[in-house]
């Protein structure tokens, strides 16, 4: 991915320079600014240069968090595969080709999403797609018996090796809006849906259907809590009387990625000053989302 800057280099390095005195600072240093102008005028040479070159214009003000942020998960769209952000087989809310609508019915609404598979003896046969909009259409033309292989549509299928940069292009230029993900063995794998692409690109969308915010931290017996990643640092602090620091990150979650490392696989265990053994419930690809907690000992 190449940035395309739709200014003349040389006049905003003209308008912006700084005085030799200034620039140079005895350090030899160019400036951010003039690092940025340069890097756009050259072009950056991979995707890591354009990402560190993103990340200095956070620091210094050109880019908000939110903006940096979405500008790295179009980055990473296009390094990444299906695979890497699918609906799970076993997560995957479907239909049986022979159930009657009396009996489906309570899941499509419990369930708030707007497109099914339809399977057969099991959902490797998956015999098309049911669109929730073909129900009410039904609903709304009164035509007596509802016949669900009269209404599905032909499921389309893909490969968990495709890229998503690609299956996103794909979306648009189908106006289809889910597609059934396949292995090497021709087995199902999961779903994706153009949704779950672009979560990928600016995080996490909720509906009215998603779930109410959860408590930043509930207790689950004696000294034992379940925390949301995203609980403020200063507010788990006045919680548990501890002083975790809040210099370089905001939130819980942040704090343990950074003594991770890298993003942590469910069930891996960190502790934090003596006292709070985090283990993780739940994560992504890209951050942490819920933990279980011991405190290990009382100050």
């Amino acid at each position: 991915m190449r940035p395309h800057v739709g200014v003349d280099a040389p006049s905003v390095a003209s308008q912006f320079k700084m005085s030799e005195d200034q620039s140079s600072n005895g350090s030899g240093r160019r400036s951010w600014l003039e690092r940025i102008v340069s890097a756009f005028s050259n072009e950056p040479r991979d995707r890591e240069e354009l990402k560190n070159l993103l990340k200095e214009s956070l620091q210094n003000g050109v880019l908000d968090s939110d903006v940096l942020a979405m500008m790295e998960g179009a980055i990473e769209v296009s390094e990444m595969q299906v695979r890497d952000a699918m609906v799970p087989r076993s997560q995957m809310v479907v239909i049986p080709r022979d159930g009657h609508l009396q009996d489906f019915l309570p899941q499509i609404l419990e369930s708030g999403h707007s497109r099914f598979p339809v399977i057969g003896e099991d959902r490797d046969e998956v015999e098309g797609i049911l669109l929730a909009k073909d129900l009410l259409r039904h609903f709304a033309d009164g035509k007596g018996e509802f016949s669900l292989l009269g209404v599905i549509r032909p499921a389309v299928l893909i490969p968990e090796s495709k890229r998503l940069n690609i299956l996103l292009r794909d979306f648009k230029a189908s106006r289809n809006h889910m597609a059934i993900v396949v292995d090497e063995y021709g087995g199902v794998s999961g779903l994706i849906t153009i949704e779950d692409v672009l979560e990928e690109i600016v995080g996490e969308i909720d509906d009215e259907h998603d779930e109410e915010e959860e408590a930043p931290v509930t207790a689950l017996g004696e000294q034992r809590f379940l925390v949301q990643a995203l609980t403020p640092i200063a507010d788990f602090n006045d919680t548990f009387g501890s002083r975790l620091s809040d210099e370089d990150y905001d939130t819980i979650g942040g704090l343990l990625l950074a003594e991770f490392g890298r993003v942590p696989e469910h069930g891996e265990v960190v502790v934090l000053d003596d006292r709070f053994e985090f283990r993780v419930t739940a994560s992504d690809n890209r951050r942490i989302v819920t933990l279980e907690m011991n405190v290990l000992a009382e100050v």
